[in-house]
């Protein structure tokens, strides 16, 4: 009736659920992988102890889709954070376009990246491909660049259900534990650096990674990995 909320009712007269048309995007997406990838690099660095504001960890899809349009300027998304526990320490994340990263590009990158020598770690985003000489252009830059596909950001993998907890140990911690079973870190279990978890926590050769296994037929228990 006109003027009057209607719900559609099923034959047997029970009211129907909401029409999943309701659940559908009907936003952009371009703006979604946007989104998803730019809020799995905050995490990121939230959890490599960055400071990052809790309102954007917060940010809803619609949020930032008002805050950048349904086609989001590239240059509107980097990120630049300093660490919580030295805040010389400083990283920034930059999102490339959907070409071909050419050394072109590379160059104008680093042409904008301003107090070059306080940072400490750049990480770029790509859509496509990037080229050899952009590759080796990068090379010669004083920090260290990280390189990951967009598609590699769109989950966080650290948030699966499947996926045990892991957690990183100070120097310190790593050399108690070493002492404590008398081995050197070359007979502990290996994480490769291309492995995603290392990725994801920017870690280094030699750096030990806890990891806690549960299961409710295996129950709890720690195992330890050495980077290499």
């Amino acid at each position: 009736m006109e003027g009057e909320d209607v719900m559609e009712t099923a034959a047997n007269g029970h009211p129907l659920g909401q029409c999943l048309s309701t659940y559908i995007d009907q936003g952009s997406i371009e703006s979604h992988r946007y989104y998803l990838a730019r809020r799995t690099l905050l995490e990121m660095l939230h959890d490599r102890g960055y400071v990052v504001p809790q309102s954007d960890l917060n940010q809803s899809l619609e949020e930032f889709r008002a805050a950048c349009t349904q086609n989001p300027d590239v240059e509107r998304l980097r990120i630049c954070s300093a660490h919580r526990s030295d805040h010389s320490k400083r990283i920034m994340a930059i999102f490339c376009g959907p070409s071909i990263v050419k050394v072109n590009v590379m160059r104008h990158i680093g042409s904008q990246i301003a107090n070059k020598d306080s940072l400490s770690g750049l990480i770029l985003v790509l859509q496509s491909e990037i080229t050899n000489p952009a590759m080796k252009h990068v090379e010669n830059w004083a920090f260290k660049v990280e390189i990951f596909q967009i598609t590699d950001l769109l989950v966080n993998i650290t948030k699966h259900v499947l996926k045990p907890k892991h957690r990183v140990l100070t120097e310190d911690e790593k050399q108690k534990l070493l002492k404590k079973y008398s081995i050197h870190e070359k007979q502990l279990p290996r994480m490769l650096l291309k492995d995603a978890i290392a990725r994801y926590y920017g870690l280094e050769k030699g750096q030990v990674v806890k990891i806690t296994h549960s299961g409710e037929i295996t129950g709890s228990h720690v195992t330890y990995r050495c980077v290499w």
